[in-house]
């Protein structure tokens, strides 16, 4: 079974960290394909907001 698993964080470095995290519970040839993104939002008063996604597609033994 396909799966995917998202991790969003306003901090990179922590969305990076726990997508390594599970990346390490997984076998190399579980994972299908790893995908980042990055957008910076301005709110009305000026300020700026940085969010960080990394989606996981991998596979599981599990079928359904």
């Amino acid at each position: 079974m396909i799966q995917v698993k998202e991790f969003v964080d306003t901090d990179n470095s922590y969305a990076e960290n726990k997508a390594n995290e599970f990346l390490a519970g997984l076998q190399e040839e579980q994972v299908v394909k790893v995908c980042y993104g990055s957008v910076v939002k301005s709110s009305r008063d000026g300020t700026e907001h940085q969010r960080s996604t990394i989606l996981i597609v991998y596979k599981t033994n599990e079928k359904q």
